[in-house]
């Protein structure tokens, strides 16, 4: 049981990530620190996408899963939900790259906004 529990929070953990590193530059209009944590992920899940890279969670949710004693993504609420997600099943190598461009991308647009925010201020003085 604690290793379906752990699996759980790696699974949720992932998802969180994965909707952080996408949209969370837009916490910077927030607290512009969170910029600095956020962008090195945002590069990381690009670089993920792009050269076909395994996040280093996915393994570890397998593997409690397999001391879980688990069939492959059965179980609660969360595999039946959300594993589709974070886990595509027709997942292919245009797909990865789109995603990685959908992930830069939408980083890209939100630290345009940022530096732009950043120049205003400086041109207020």
């Amino acid at each position: 049981m604690p290793y379906s529990a752990a699996a759980d929070a790696v699974l949720l953990t992932h998802l969180l990530l994965i909707i952080y590193g996408l949209l969370g530059g837009l916490l910077y209009f927030w607290r512009a620190w969170l910029a600095l944590v956020h962008f090195p992920l945002a590069v990381w899940i690009s670089l993920i996408e792009f050269f076909n890279w395994t996040c280093p969670l996915t393994p570890l949710e397998k593997q409690l899963r397999i001391l879980a004693g688990d069939g492959a993504y059965s179980g609660g609420f969360i595999e039946h939900y959300l594993i589709a997600l974070i886990y595509p099943g027709g997942m292919t190598r245009t797909l990865a790259l789109a995603l990685g461009v959908i992930a830069l991308g939408s980083n890209l647009l939100i630290y345009g906004f940022i530096l732009r925010d950043g120049y205003l201020r400086w041109r207020r003085g």
